[in-house]
């Protein structure tokens, strides 16, 4: 039994359409999905706003609220809670220079329009946490802005978001690039020090996406493990490590989201051990997913990412309970480190 408690997003199960081609499946209706998640053993589900409340930009406030309101009882049919909302600004022709940094003040107020609505849902679902995946927040002209000014637009809208409501928790989803040309918040220690320079610093944290981190050229368990470090260091019992999104990839290519573990089977592996050495999910926390299936699967199997990510992780978890950590300590006293990397390799192939 699996001592962390999973959420995933309805994107995750999706048509198979890409940039290059058109959908290959069928898509599949959103009660459907909240039916089959909780089939699956998930626990809390991931929303964008429009997710949330479809066609978002059409509704007056308080008819956002009621919308929200709605969903709110289908996801307690199923027994599910929401775990986030994450405003898309990405999506929007008004958001094509990006929303917060935009050099446009009317585009600017518009994501801050998004963001504030997304909070409301948010409130109205019971969740306390507003995700900022910062898709187009930097440039794509290198000189087309300022990083000193750009920088100083997302705090000040971070800083927005705080004084709306006192309760909300900000979670920025870093990425180093895509769709964006280069990125102002890349990594986790950019997350970090944004948050430092936030009226509430116990109130901003990150989201780190594996994926995301290797197109960084990082180690997804090192930037887990810096988020929790600083939140430990600062007396946040919540950590600033919010959530996370497991997945995997395939070099420093385009954002893949492959099933978690399936390229770097040993990376994978450590973001679990730290996750699970450190308390992660002991405070309400939730191991998210952000998986998509390949094109070539079929109809009938457009959840199986999502179990193969499930018994991955649980598979891992299940290596790291068995971790030898009196042999661990013993080669580190004698530098041993070609013994202890075959120890990790025979755990992982199951070699006694």
């Amino acid at each position: 039994m699996s001592q962390f408690k999973f959420s995933v997003g309805p994107w995750n199960v999706h048509a198979g359409a890409d940039s290059y081609g058109p959908a290959t499946r069928k898509e599949i209706d959103f009660d459907e999905k909240l039916a089959k998640f909780a089939e699956l053993g998930f626990s809390a589900i991931q929303f964008h706003d429009d997710d949330a409340v479809p066609n978002i930009n059409q509704y007056t406030e308080e008819e956002i609220k009621e919308k929200a309101r709605e969903l709110k009882g289908k996801l307690d049919r199923y027994g599910l809670a929401a775990e986030f909302v994450a405003p898309r600004l990405w999506m929007d022709e008004r958001t094509a220079d990006g929303g917060f940094m935009s050099t446009s003040e009317k585009d600017r107020e518009y994501a801050m329009w998004r963001a504030y609505r997304s909070i409301d849902i948010a409130n109205e679902l019971g969740c306390d946490m507003v995700v900022l995946w910062l898709a187009r927040e930097g440039t794509l002209c290198a000189e087309s802005k300022s990083p000193v000014w750009a920088t100083k637009m997302l705090i000040e809208a971070i800083n927005k978001m705080l004084r709306y409501d006192p309760k909300i928790r900000i979670c920025i989803e870093p990425k180093p690039n895509e769709p964006i040309d280069r990125s102002i918040c890349g990594t986790m220690g950019h997350v970090m020090a944004i948050s430092a320079a936030t009226i509430d610093p116990s109130r901003v944290g990150g989201n780190l996406e594996s994926a995301h981190a290797i197109l960084a050229g990082l180690d997804p368990a090192h930037e887990i493990g810096f988020a929790l470090a600083l939140g430990s260091i600062q007396g946040n019992a919540m950590g600033k490590l919010m959530t996370v999104h497991l997945n995997d990839q395939n070099g420093i290519r385009y954002d893949q989201d492959k099933s978690f573990g399936v390229e770097n089977l040993r990376a994978a592996f450590n973001q679990v051990k730290v996750l699970k050495e450190n308390g992660y999910g002991e405070h309400g926390e939730y191991v998210g997913l952000d998986v998509k299936a390949m094109r070539t699967t079929k109809d009938e199997d457009s959840y199986k990412h999502l179990e193969n990510s499930l018994q991955i992780f649980r598979y891992l978890e299940e290596k790291a309970e068995k971790f030898d950590y009196d042999f661990q300590k013993k080669c580190v006293e004698n530098r041993d480190f070609e013994a202890l990397e075959m120890y990790v390799m025979r755990l992982l192939m199951g070699v006694e």
